[in-house]
């Protein structure tokens, strides 16, 4: 698996899952270049998922996380995804081109406890979900796309990451070394 690392690594997950903080610490340790794909779809389109969803609506910041995803090339890069990915096809087709795509398993409780943003957060899905009906209809999804799948109930971010590069078949250190 660790040289399947050298191509990249992609990973998946709910919004408050640690995607983009793990993404970080993963890149630097590793020496790769983070692509957090939420702030690549704002810079492309000059403004924030929440007022994209606002002014034109879920489906399509949908359409446009998968425009974006299939125009890029994320070769040798940490690909934090945005937690819709995954109703792409195409894009996840696209993205697994590039290494290993990792879900971050992280139970509903926990994902509702650091999710405290849920009106202002861009969560791309039909208004009036629930954080528990967006988690109910994604997770099938997360599980059907994961090469690798990380349980990180209970971790905190230094043991979230250490069990990604464990399960990423990466050398283990500890963080704050």
């Amino acid at each position: 698996m660790a040289a399947d690392v050298l191509r990249g690594i992609v990973l998946i997950g709910m919004p408050g899952a640690g995607k983009s903080t793990i993404g970080t610490g993963l890149a630097q340790r590793h020496g790769l270049p983070l692509v957090d794909t939420d702030r690549l779809i704002e810079r492309e389109e000059g403004q924030s998922l929440q007022a994209i969803l606002d002014q034109r609506g879920y489906l399509a910041l949908r359409s446009i996380e998968e425009r974006v995803l299939l125009a890029n090339n994320f070769t040798g890069k940490v690909v934090a995804t945005g937690g819709s990915a995954v109703y792409s096809t195409a894009a996840m087709a696209h993205l697994k081109c590039f290494g290993p795509c990792v879900f971050l398993d992280i139970p509903l409780a926990e994902i509702t406890a650091r999710v405290q943003n849920l009106e202002s957060r861009g969560i791309a899905g039909p208004p009036g979900l629930s954080l528990a009906d967006v988690y109910a209809e994604r997770l099938p999804l997360y599980r059907q796309y994961a090469d690798i799948v990380v349980a990180g109930g209970g971790l905190d971010e230094q043991g979230l990451l250490l069990a990604l590069e464990a399960a990423l078949g990466l050398e283990c250190k500890d963080p704050s070394d």
